[in-house]
């Protein structure tokens, strides 16, 4: 467990969002719109009903939740008959409404197994990349698959320590998979477009940026910080940032043309400036050790948990408040609010300001397994997990939801 970087790191961008609706967002892929972490949601509590609207158990692993209308989507590993299962849920009961299931493996390399990464829904798809190196489409309606490609065989891979983590990114008419190389594939047909060099252990999701009209994408794995140009995979710029172990899980957050990059074991956090094809550094300190999840970043402050603390960074890396004895945990924003799922199986609401740490609510919400996995907020329904797959639903809808 503790040289282990779960999938949970963060794809995400600088862009406030607005507000599509102010009830609700469809939470489409990891870290949800513009993989920022934040939604936009405004009704909602923050106290919620004092009993789960459901619970169930969906297999070992620390996959999150995509959601589209009253649909979920998750993922987890079942022990004894060694098979992942892709499982679409009611959102609002639990119920079962398909599932699709192949051979898999544990792999509890000092941790507790099980799925890694988050799939991703784009219009009547989805998208899973397992583990493993198995790339599966999928129909959202029927779970039926579309087409599937073993990138371990067609690109000769090799597996990272902890094995593939990152989620994959759907964008124009390419989904983008990071394998230690970036693999852009056609996602209609699955035929491949390009791919980059391999630069290291890939536990990171890739983060789309724009630079000087643009489209890039940002990745940092095992050697470092990586740009590369979205449309033919070319390396723009990159950054060496070597840490422990070769591990770099929490995916870059953009803010402008800057780019906060963070891990865990003592490593720290750096502020990095592009420029053309440079990347500058324009701070670096032992701030915001993202270990397991990444940091959000909201209203002109970054939120995440340095290790077990949870810490509130301004944009020149200096401590606005930390918060210990949470454990380590992981969050996203709403509304100008941090949702927390403590490391003690603990759901937290408190406010995303800079003033202070000031703590709304906190309830008893799972208990066992690791809490690595970011809980997520859609419809006015917060659904929360733990490593053995053990999922709740809480249901924080105003009188008007």
């Amino acid at each position: 467990m503790h040289h282990f970087q779960s999938y949970i790191t963060s794809l995400t961008c600088a862009t406030m969002l607005l507000a599509s609706s102010a009830n609700a967002d469809d939470w489409l892929n990891w870290r949800g719109p513009n993989g920022a972490g934040v939604s936009s949601e405004s009704q909602w509590t923050a106290q919620g009903r004092s009993n789960s609207l459901w619970s169930k158990n969906v297999g070992l692993g620390y996959t999150t939740f995509v959601v589209k209308g009253n649909r979920l989507i998750t993922a987890g590993f079942d022990e004894d008959k060694e098979q992942d299962t892709i499982l679409c849920l009611n959102a609002t009961t639990g119920e079962n409404i398909w599932g699709h299931t192949y051979a898999a493996k544990k792999w509890d390399n000092s941790h507790n197994g099980g799925t890694l990464s988050t799939p991703s829904i784009d219009g009547d798809r989805v998208y899973v990349l397992n583990r493993e190196g198995l790339f599966i489409c999928l129909q959202f309606e029927d779970g039926k698959v579309i087409w599937q490609k073993n990138l371990m065989e067609t690109n000769g891979l090799e597996y990272p320590t902890w094995m593939f983590a990152a989620s994959p990114l759907v964008l124009d008419d390419m989904v983008i998979v990071n394998v230690g190389h970036l693999i852009a594939l056609h996602k209609e047909s699955g035929r491949q477009i390009w791919k980059t060099k391999n630069t290291g252990d890939a536990y990171s999701t890739p983060l789309s940026i724009e630079h000087d009209g643009q489209s890039r994408l940002a990745v940092i794995n095992g050697d470092g910080l990586v740009v590369f140009d979205r449309k033919t995979g070319k390396e723009i710029a990159s950054h060496p940032w070597k840490t422990r172990y070769d591990i770099n899980a929490s995916t870059p957050v953009a803010i402008g043309n800057r780019i906060f990059i963070s891990s865990g074991y003592n490593h720290g956090s750096a502020m990095l400036q592009l420029k053309g094809d440079k990347l500058d550094v324009l701070w670096q300190n032992k701030e915001m050790k993202t270990k397991m999840s990444g940091s959000v970043y909201w209203d002109g402050h970054l939120y995440g948990f340095d290790d077990t603390r949870l810490q509130c960074l301004d944009t020149d890396g200096n401590e606005k408040w930390s918060k210990r004895g949470l454990g380590m945990g992981s969050l996203m924003v709403a509304n100008g609010r941090l949702v927390v799922m403590s490391g003690k199986g603990e759901l937290i609401i408190a406010d995303a300001s800079p003033g202070g740490y000031s703590e709304l609510s906190r309830t008893k919400v799972l208990t066992g397994g690791v809490y690595w996995t970011m809980p997520v907020l859609a419809n006015g329904l917060i659904y929360c997990r733990n490593s053995m797959g053990d999922v709740v639903c809480r249901d924080h809808r105003t009188p008007e939801n």
